[in-house]
């Protein structure tokens, strides 16, 4: 039988709590020898790109307002579809008492929901303008200084640690080497170098990790399969009314 509710706030799982399917690319990346990237259009083009700050917010959705009770036997894909959209209709911001969730039977998490309904959750999450038009993008057009980005781990750690989770905006503005939405989960590491744990649309199977260095106040994101690696800014987005 499914846990019963509790009023403690529902920590984010990677294997549960995560769609099994990837924010697709439209291009390419080569790393050299040197760590430098290059790029290239991918062929064909994907169908389903653009989707990472789409799927970090839909994400959160699915833990803020929605249970999965493995026992009862699914909804047809009519009801399934109503559901969704009752559980993208409300706020990303505010997690809903655990009585007033949206119930989804015969699925124990979103991975598994989304690995049966993967064409039903990509038309109903979002569009690439998604990604694009956010209140929060104005932020990052602005001098983001290291004091700022002390405060923002500060307050992300703060929140991880009462099982809280948070979407970010990772930037280097003005290049657009990175631009790319995470929901982080997790913290752990020394004091004088946290490492967060984070979902990364883009790479489901694993969980990213992005470390802080209070000595010099810079995020940094190992080199994966998109990003050669190296320092960069976050913003935490989906946090208030002008985030």
């Amino acid at each position: 039988m499914a846990a019963p509710p509790s009023d403690a706030p529902r920590r984010f799982e990677l294997a549960r709590d995560s769609f099994a399917f990837a924010n697709e690319l439209f291009w390419e990346y080569h790393r050299d020898a040197r760590g430098a990237m290059s790029f290239q259009p991918r062929h064909p083009k994907p169908d389903y790109a653009h989707r990472c700050f789409v799927l970090a917010r839909a994400a959160r959705q699915f833990l803020y307002h929605a249970r999965f009770d493995p026992d009862p036997a699914p909804l047809d894909e009519l009801a399934c579809r109503q559901r969704v959209r009752r559980v993208m209709a409300r706020s990303p911001r505010q997690e809903c008492a655990p009585a007033g969730r949206i119930v989804f039977p015969g699925f124990a998490g979103l991975r598994d929901f989304s690995r049966a309904h993967e064409a039903l959750l990509k038309a109903e999450c979002g569009g690439a303008w998604r990604s694009y038009v956010l209140r929060s993008h104005w932020r990052m057009v602005f001098p983001i200084s290291r004091e700022h980005q002390a405060l923002t781990a500060a307050g992300l750690i703060a929140a991880l640690d009462r099982g809280l989770t948070s979407l970010v905006h990772l930037v280097q503005f003005p290049a657009l080497t990175i631009n790319h939405g995470m929901l982080l989960f997790a913290v752990a590491g020394a004091t004088d170098q946290p490492e967060f744990a984070a979902y990364d649309p883009n790479d489901p199977a694993r969980p990213a990790r992005i470390t802080f260095d209070r000595g010099t106040g810079r995020f940094s994101l190992p080199a994966n399969r998109y990003w050669g690696g190296g320092h960069l800014n976050l913003i935490e987005i989906y946090r208030n009314w002008w985030f």
